[in-house]
């Protein structure tokens, strides 16, 4: 074997060598970025929970509540529906926040208590 031949081995090693390390680096910061990625969306997923937990909260403050308290806190409904199939009222109300559209309904019964409720998209 000839010097350039072992020099071309040298080179073709040093090849590999260099791209072997700049494989080890993406894949590292390929890691690195995945973990952070997941780790964001898991915070994001336990925010909701909690933002969640305390719309529910607040929502059921109103249970067995008269009708009269129901409008002094959230104010005149914005629409008025009367639910099908019983002779309750469905008082509806739109609120938007980072413009996402929010709406909160509350059952009424004959009786003009708070029997139920639902929350959309509220936080």
């Amino acid at each position: 074997m000839t010097n350039s031949c072992f020099y071309n081995l040298k080179v073709k090693f040093l090849f590999i060598n260099l791209i072997s390390i700049l494989y080890l680096v993406v894949m590292k910061n390929f890691l690195f970025v995945l973990v952070v990625f997941l780790q964001s969306c898991q915070t994001v997923s336990n925010k909701i929970d909690e933002t969640t937990s305390k719309e529910e909260a607040k929502l059921n403050n109103f249970l067995s509540k008269s009708e009269q308290n129901l409008k002094i806190e959230m104010g005149n409904p914005d629409k008025i529906k009367l639910k099908s199939g019983s002779n309750n009222r469905l008082y509806i109300y739109y609120s938007k926040k980072l413009s996402i559209r929010c709406e909160r309904i509350f059952e009424i019964n004959q009786s003009q208590v708070v029997i139920g409720f639902s929350s959309k998209n509220c936080f």
